[in-house]
């Protein structure tokens, strides 16, 4: 993680530095000023925009105890503020957190995922979720999310509008060129940073106690559930995937990979069958490998393999 924050942050550096000498420092510093403040923008209204689109409806402890003891007793044991705790009435079975820091963090569950998991795979999916908040992960993405941002702007502006030079075209369109191109290669990096978050998130929640078996029972659950749920409701949320634990989008492909992993048709994932899984290696087909590329969630196949070799 921290070899992917240095080559991020050297792109966007070297990118500048070119950029600021070819186009004039005036113009160089609006455009970096613009993303930044588009990013501060994000950054502070974020929350409200969740809230709003998943229809967040925010609950005391009498009218969710069971809900708040859990969030209460792994926020404890993370060390951390307890978050607030919130249920989305929503069919998708999900759960997510969000918000700018520890002392505003939220935890949210959708009305489906409360129907759909026991307690313990409850509780292991609340341990994914505030593991997301105790590693501030919210704030994290957010901040890389600007580099591709700002190197959007800078190709944008080059290529359609020359960069304020328009006597050395061919410098001004080859600076736009490969202004565009680490916008590719550094929002791919970006989308890496998420997926890597997914598995510091997964590690974490067995860290606070849950069991492996039962976290991968739980996320072969929330494919299943997402997988039967109504596409229409799947496409409303569709904005909102990167915040959840896992992607519904992907769920009705993913399900037919995950029911070979429930030898006896439980419906669940015992110790025993995730450590089968572990001793099996993984043959993912080409448009799989393109598909995780473009994720931000890793392949969940590969995900539930890397739950089985912790203890």
């Amino acid at each position: 993680m921290f070899l992917l924050l240095a080559v991020l942050f050297g792109i966007i550096y070297m990118v500048m530095t070119v950029v600021g000498v070819a186009m004039g420092i005036g113009n160089f510093y609006f455009y970096l000023i613009l993303s930044l403040a588009l990013m501060a923008i994000q950054y502070a209204i974020g929350p409200k925009l969740v809230e709003w689109s998943m229809r967040v409806r925010y609950v005391s402890e009498s009218q969710a105890p069971e809900l708040h003891r859990m969030v209460g007793e792994l926020a404890r044991k993370a060390g951390m503020p307890k978050p607030r705790v919130a249920i989305a009435p929503l069919p998708l079975p999900n759960a997510f957190a969000f918000g700018r820091s520890w002392s505003d963090g939220r935890v949210c569950v959708t009305q489906g995922i409360m129907e759909l998991l026991d307690e313990q795979e409850l509780r292991a999916v609340l341990g994914h979720e505030i593991t997301h908040l105790r590693n501030r992960d919210v704030v994290t993405i957010t901040l890389l999310s600007v580099i591709p941002m700002i190197l959007y702007r800078i190709a944008w502006h080059f290529l359609f509008f020359g960069g304020g030079r328009r006597r050395d075209g061919g410098q001004v369109v080859l600076i736009g060129l490969a202004a565009f191109l680490f916008y590719f290669i550094t929002n791919l990096l970006v989308l890496y940073a998420s997926r890597i978050r997914e598995y510091f998130a997964d590690r974490g929640s067995v860290a606070l106690g849950n069991s492996p078996s039962t976290l991968a029972s739980a996320l072969y659950k929330l494919v299943y559930g997402s997988a039967r749920t109504d596409r229409a409701v799947v496409r409303d949320a569709e904005g909102l995937k990167a915040f959840f634990i896992n992607d519904p989008s992907r769920a009705r492909k993913e399900i037919r990979e995950l029911s070979q992993l429930d030898l006896d048709h439980s419906g669940t994932i015992d110790p025993g069958e995730l450590h089968v899984l572990r001793s099996r290696t993984l043959n993912l087909s080409f448009s799989d490998k393109m598909m995780e590329l473009l994720s931000t969630h890793p392949n969940m196949l590969k995900r539930i393999k890397v739950l089985s070799v912790y203890k």
